[in-house]
């Protein structure tokens, strides 16, 4: 049977590929949408709780992590989160932002789902699902052999994602064509991750929630975290995963914005017969208040040296995690598709005519908060434009 032709091939139909194809499809290209899965948009489904926080309202290069920090800024400028929210309300569909300009459906992603494949279907985009990949090679036009038949295309679009959540099918397939086609990739790790860490002093604290600010190296960020049965978990840690490196520490700060040393004066002066473990837990929650609290102590009959101690242990509270839960817990894959192989305005490989990568296939990942549907958003848009 001889190949279908077609002017783009999308291979991926989650977030970048179904609305890269949209785009191209848009523009008159006759458009093939590809998927090993039974359904598209699977990702898009679990995240946000089921509502999909499908951008952020503040988004530049800073929220990103890369081996070259300006690549995304071409992309980002090209379809900003106003372009998607535009397109939200032509929809019709009701949104919310949560906190930290994160945006959400109020009702479920399935409106976010539902919207890109009808925007594809009405500009003529061929979706085809359960259709595995056997091979992809390149005579002329791209090559593409599945176990439902042989296609062709002139533009070949990778948006098949990278290796978190494998349970949804996440596979290294656009690592494994890019490197066919003899583009580089970077490290590959998980991202926005739990943190595995079994210091003695932390049995007992599963399920307990507490504010703080979570540093490593240089990076910060003031949000909400868990402690797990295995170690760690919550926003804070999902965002400093991604600069986290074995071997590493990093630090909490178990009361931020406030002055633990001078709070803790102020509760000596007013009462002075309270247990230091008992004020502690008017701080912090109880559990926790008893795990890092010093053993036994009248604040009264603490000398204030003991008091700035723990204060500044408190501020600073320092954790060596000793691995994470893996791609099976990431959001998302840090690394990928080297962006020096890539064009910044177009996603197209410099040295393969016609071969484009987008989403979290290539070398930028975002931060907790919307910022990677941006960047496929984004990066889809590039590609679709161009494919």
């Amino acid at each position: 049977m001889p190949a279908e032709n077609f002017d783009v091939a999308v291979i991926g139909a989650g977030a970048a590929g179904l609305f890269c194809a949209a785009v191209a499809a848009k523009r008159g290209r006759r458009v093939l949408l590809l998927d090993h899965a039974e359904a598209p948009g699977k990702k898009i489904l679990i995240s946000g709780g089921g509502r999909c926080n499908f951008t952020n309202l503040d988004v530049s290069a800073a929220n990103f992590l890369s081996g070259n920090p300006h690549f995304c800024k071409s992309a980002l400028a090209g379809y900003t989160p106003a372009d998607f929210i535009a397109a939200v309300n032509a929809r019709g569909i009701a949104w919310h932002e949560k906190r930290l300009g994160q945006l959400f459906c109020d009702g479920s992603a399935r409106e976010i789902v539902a919207m890109l494949v009808e925007d594809g279907n009405a500009a003529g985009v061929d979706l085809r699902l359960a259709h595995r990949i056997t091979g992809i090679t390149k005579p002329g036009d791209f090559a593409i052999a599945t176990d439902h038949g042989a296609f062709s295309a002139n533009s070949l679009v990778l948006a098949t994602g990278g290796l978190s959540i494998p349970k949804l099918g996440a596979t290294g397939f656009a690592y494994d064509i890019a490197r066919q086609f003899g583009l580089g990739t970077t490290d590959i790790r998980p991202a926005l991750v739990p943190l595995t860490a079994g210091a003695a002093w932390m049995q007992g604290l599963a399920g307990v929630s507490f504010e703080t600010l979570a540093r490593c190296g240089k990076a910060a960020f003031r949000e909400s975290a868990l402690f797990t049965h295995r170690g760690l978990s919550g926003p804070a840690i999902l965002q400093i995963s991604s600069y986290w490196r074995e071997g590493q520490a990093i630090t909490l700060d178990l009361l931020p914005g406030q002055d633990a040393y001078a709070l803790l004066l102020a509760r000596k002066a007013a009462r002075p017969k309270a247990m230091l473990k008992t004020i502690l837990a008017e701080l912090l929650p109880a559990r926790l208040a008893d795990a890092v609290a010093p053993k036994g102590g009248v604040i009264g009959d603490l000398p204030n040296t003991t008091l700035k101690k723990t204060a500044a242990a408190l501020a600073s509270l320092t954790i060596t995690p000793d691995g994470s839960e893996g791609f099976a817990k990431a959001e998302v894959t840090l690394g990928g598709v080297d962006t020096a192989e890539l064009s910044s305005k177009t996603m197209e490989a410099r040295k393969v005519p016609g071969l484009f990568v987008i989403g979290e296939a290539v070398d930028v990942t975002g931060w907790l908060g919307g910022y990677n549907f941006q960047w496929a958003w984004s990066s889809g848009f590039a590609a679709g434009s161009h494919a």
